[in-house]
């Protein structure tokens, strides 16, 4: 465990119900997330949750977003808080902090980035859905604004499992530390 857990965050990354029903088999994930937050709050490290979402009818989103667009035209009708919910079995506790992006990055389109300074954070611990998009875009982007970065391999998941394999054993570790939640916690 890192010494200085004060200037530290765990980024529990777009853990909504939606998105984990897009995903076969996520009692794993959720499971092994809600161990690193367990984790985090016993050690006193702040723990922020970031989530996707859109306004109402979701203008954010172009039609020349390949990613977003086909989500704006099935969430026309339906309700975007619904949508936007963290999983009960990962849920905030009263008072952590819920930062809302509009694209992939977790910085793209929210105030995360105010946040940490705010509070001081330096090293992020990443986990989430999904591997080669919310983490590989906050990994990048973090790496380029020099904060130091943990990802929890096992607290994160992909739709392809040979994609979260290639970049947790080869893309991650030339910008950030690959650990196990196990290795984390010791």
């Amino acid at each position: 465990m890192e010494p200085n857990k004060q200037n530290t965050a765990l980024l529990v990354m777009d853990m909504q119900t939606a998105i984990l029903g897009m995903l076969p088999a996520t009692h794993a994930i959720a499971g092994n997330v809600a161990k690193a937050i367990a984790h985090a709050r016993k050690e006193k490290i702040q723990v922020i949750y970031v989530v996707v979402g859109f306004r109402t009818g979701a203008p954010e989103v172009s039609e020349n977003n390949k990613s977003f667009s086909g989500i704006k035209t099935r969430m026309l009708g339906g309700n975007m808080e619904e949508f936007m919910k963290v999983d009960t079995s990962v849920a905030p506790a009263a008072g952590e902090i819920i930062v809302t992006k509009r694209r992939v990055s977790a910085f793209a389109g929210s105030d995360l980035e105010v946040v940490l300074r705010a509070q001081g954070i330096q090293h992020m611990i990443l986990s989430g859905i999904a591997t080669s998009g919310v983490v590989l875009s906050t990994l990048r982007e973090a790496a380029d604004k020099d904060y130091r970065i943990t990802v929890l391999a096992d607290c994160c998941a992909d739709g392809d499992e040979e994609v979260h394999r290639v970049l947790t054993t080869k893309v991650f570790p030339r910008q950030a530390d690959v650990v196990t939640f196990e290795e984390w916690s010791k």
